[in-house]
């Protein structure tokens, strides 16, 4: 699998939570560790890193304090690791991109 960065948001310290779209039309998401293995909370802001016309694919719970959780595949591809730097309280997921093709309101006449 190959990564590709497209951004960090959530701390000041480096190791911080990451988005990367994959060469498998997917995308890897780097958060911060939770209860299940598959879970990551990330800071809201880190979506506003997805590729155009793209988006997340996975479900997303807001915490109210300013994070999502979501889930996916463990991250496990050796390659991909090794290109990465976590901070102790961090996972990486892989989750489905999809394409967005509705962006508005629909026109009821008016």
């Amino acid at each position: 699998m190959r990564l590709r960065f497209l951004g960090k948001a959530g701390s000041n310290q480096g190791g911080c939570p990451t988005l990367y779209a994959t060469d498998r039309d997917t995308y890897v998401v780097q958060g911060w560790r939770t209860d299940d293995g598959a879970t990551v909370e990330i800071p809201h802001s880190l979506l506003g890193f997805t590729e155009p016309d793209t988006f997340v694919g996975a479900t997303l719970a807001d915490t109210g304090r300013g994070t999502f959780t979501l889930s996916g595949e463990p991250l496990t591809d050796s390659a991909a690791l090794a290109h990465m730097s976590f901070a102790p309280d961090e996972v990486a997921i892989e989750v489905p991109k999809r394409e967005r093709t509705f962006y508005g309101a629909a026109d009821h006449g008016r």
